[in-house]
């Protein structure tokens, strides 16, 4: 099964991250909280391509697109790219969804798809964002990856002031609501992989502003518990526009990944060296 997803041995540090990644094979928690995130792209990696889509993408037509480019990744024909969409509203069901997940789904298209996690939501007014990176450049630890996507998300919240944070038992970010009560709780971002031949692909998903009564009738990320909700930066007060949070976003994961470059000025780049 491990095969199928990542060429070569896995390796054993990768057992308890399967709510994360396709593929993983089940195995007792690890103390994923104490990773620290991968260092800052080496010099010699070239910059990463950033890219926003313009409009609203399907679904099916954004993973044909993430496993090709993939591909082309590991054959060396193509350079990394992070790919930020936004989907018209549906579920998205990851290798770890249970059929006692899939209940309520039946209001928007249902997906299955090959990325590590249980049920999702997608929608507009959610920033999603796909890193495709060769991870054989970036020290091959996929355990480290997840954290430093993570740690990528954290750091696009702080830009607005709000503090999102990591739980040892459930995915994803979260941030604290003692407006609701005593510990309650609520998701801001979800994230789940696919890796194939060193190459990840799908990714992270911010709440920025979408329509929160659509995760309404399911268990999102298999999580039931009446003080843990779902939330995004507009019910938290935070004006931001999806360009704002786009910004933030590439600031942090210059930070953490190295350097990006847009469109425009690769194809200057690239007539200016012919």
């Amino acid at each position: 099964m491990v095969n199928e997803w990542l060429t070569g041995q896995a390796p054993v540090a990768l057992r308890g991250y399967r709510r994360y990644i396709a593929g993983m094979p089940q195995a007792a928690k690890q103390d994923r909280l104490s990773l620290e995130p991968l260092a800052a792209t080496a010099a010699a990696i070239r910059p990463v391509e950033w890219r926003a889509a313009p409009a609203i993408i399907g679904y099916d037509e954004a993973v044909a697109f993430m496993e090709s480019h993939a591909a082309r990744i590991a054959a060396g024909n193509a350079s990394e790219l992070v790919w930020l969409v936004e989907h018209p509203p549906l579920f998205t069901a990851g290798t770890s969804a249970t059929s006692e997940d899939l209940a309520g789904t039946g209001r928007f298209p249902l997906h299955v798809t090959g990325r590590g996690g249980r049920l999702t939501y997608h929608g507009p007014g959610q920033r999603v964002a796909y890193p495709m990176l060769d991870l054989k450049q970036r020290g091959a630890d996929v355990r480290r990856y997840v954290a430093t996507l993570e740690e990528w998300i954290i750091a696009t919240l702080a830009a607005f002031d709000v503090k999102g944070e990591r739980r040892a038992d459930r995915v994803g970010v979260w941030v604290k609501r003692p407006d609701k009560g005593e510990g309650f709780e609520d998701k801001i971002a979800a994230l789940g992989i696919r890796i194939k031949r060193w190459v990840s692909f799908h990714g992270i998903a911010i709440n920025v502003a979408p329509d929160l009564s659509h995760f309404s009738g399911i268990t999102p990320c298999g999580i039931n518990e009446q003080r843990y909700g779902v939330t995004s930066l507009e019910d938290l007060g935070v004006k931001a526009s999806m360009a704002d949070v786009d910004a933030a976003l590439k600031t942090a994961f210059e930070k953490l990944f190295g350097a990006t470059v847009e469109p425009a000025e690769k194809a200057a780049a690239v007539a200016a060296a012919r």
